[in-house]
């Protein structure tokens, strides 16, 4: 994750969701810098008063240079409240290591989740490939077979790390790719923000950080990495279909994933990831509200 305002809303969720059981959180340059990333998800961790890990990752992307998103998430990555210095401590283990680490621990398979770029999950790929028949299932926000956020073909997560995409979509993990199709299609209204200051404490902060965001559309503001986690919970909500999905890792293409729909690539039938195509926005505006009554603040 690159905390970063949606992913902040992504980790108020999961934390406080009964369906899920969350064993780490790992940090990765994206929105803002590696350093301000895990600074803000020690914050959200102390906030919420979770036990929860969170490990430092990737500063850089494989090759391509960093370019951040400051503009539109400030430059903290997490302006609009006043969260206190964190008391929680980094892991000592890396992302990479923590991640090999809580997939060898388990007894059963565990999904990964990612909300920033995919540096990591390159590097887990590339170092520990017998550890992947570990992982049930990769849910990434990021991508489009639509149109992109940063450039017209692509989409910020990707185009933050093309080369570590590439690696992951060719990882023959069982992938499911929520990107712009679905994410800018749910977007949270301003009626359904402005609920959130009623909403206590952690409704207060959310509609703090929801007020600071710079992504702003007609009809509300996408909370992209928060349909992530809506997936996890809810998958009969988004509608999918099989693509074959390649990533453009350099020119002016650069960061696009690229659906083979014609297949002229690849036979008919093969595909590399499930890629949302469409939500329901008025579903996941009352979720997400519910979601922040769930929170409490012990």
């Amino acid at each position: 994750m690159d905390p970063g305002i949606d992913d902040a809303a992504a980790i108020a969720v999961a934390l406080n969701n009964p369906g899920l059981d969350v064993r780490l959180i790992t940090t990765v340059a994206g929105n803002v810098s590696v350093d301000k990333t895990t600074t803000n998800a020690l914050k959200l961790v102390d906030f919420f008063n979770k036990q929860i890990p969170v490990a430092k990752g990737a500063s850089a992307p494989l090759k391509k240079k960093f370019e951040d998103a400051a503009a539109i998430h400030g430059e903290t990555g997490l302006p609009g409240y006043d969260f206190p210095e964190p008391k929680s401590v980094v892991s000592k283990l890396p992302a990479t290591e923590a991640i090999a680490h809580e997939l060898n621990q388990s007894k059963q398979q565990l999904t990964l989740i990612a909300t920033g770029a995919y540096t990591n999950i390159a590097h887990f790929i590339l170092k520990y490939p017998e550890l992947l028949s570990k992982i049930d299932e990769l849910i990434l926000m990021g991508g489009s077979i639509s149109g992109g956020n940063v450039s017209s073909v692509a989409e910020f997560n990707v185009f933050t790390d093309p080369d570590a995409a590439k690696i992951v979509f060719e990882s023959g993990l069982n992938i499911t790719m929520i990107g712009l199709d679905v994410t800018l299609k749910a977007l949270i209204s301003k009626q359904s923000s402005d609920k959130l200051a009623e909403l206590g404490e952690a409704g207060k902060m959310l509609h703090g950080i929801i007020n600071a965001y710079g992504d702003v559309h007609e009809g509300g503001k996408p909370m992209h990495d928060v349909i992530t986690i809506l997936y996890a919970l809810h998958p009969e909500v988004i509608k999918l279909q099989n693509e074959y999905i390649e990533v453009a890792t350099e020119g002016p293409a650069i960061g696009a994933t690229v659906a083979d729909i014609l297949h002229r690539w690849h036979d008919k039938g093969t595909y590399n990831a499930q890629v949302g195509i469409d939500i329901d926005a008025v579903f996941f505006n009352n979720w997400f509200l519910k979601q922040v009554r769930l929170m409490n603040m012990e």
